[in-house]
């Protein structure tokens, strides 16, 4: 039973999951939009729509948050100099998804395309 089971599980224990979002998000943020899988970037939104909500407050404490969940200064610098601002006067859905038609060679999963609602290409 799934019963008050919010996430998927990815065949994952939850520090390789937490690792694999932290970096799917540092490749959005710092390119502005990445190929993955379908339930990946599903499940990538709601994680990178928080940092991005956190990261238009302009505060220390928040910038020190951010910094402790990318694991990266550098990243995090990006994410509140060049990538918040642009979404100041948006109060959600900073991210969009696209479903490819190719399919992944492999095992034939589901491809999407994830990227930034505003962010200039």
């Amino acid at each position: 039973m799934r019963h008050r089971v919010k996430t998927k599980s990815f065949h994952r224990r939850k520090e390789h999951r937490e690792t694999l979002f932290i970096n799917l998000a540092k490749s959005l943020i710092l390119n502005g939009r990445i190929e993955t899988t379908l339930p990946k970037a599903k499940a990538l939104r709601p994680f990178i729509e928080d940092l991005v909500t956190l990261a238009k407050e302009d505060t220390i404490h928040a910038k020190r948050l951010l910094a402790q969940r990318l694991k990266d200064q550098k990243v995090a610098k990006k994410l509140y100099t060049e990538i918040a601002p642009l979404f100041k006067e948006r109060n959600g859905g900073y991210t969009r998804i696209y479903k490819l038609e190719k399919r992944r060679i492999g095992d034939g999963g589901e491809k999407a395309l994830i990227e930034f609602v505003e962010y200039p290409s």
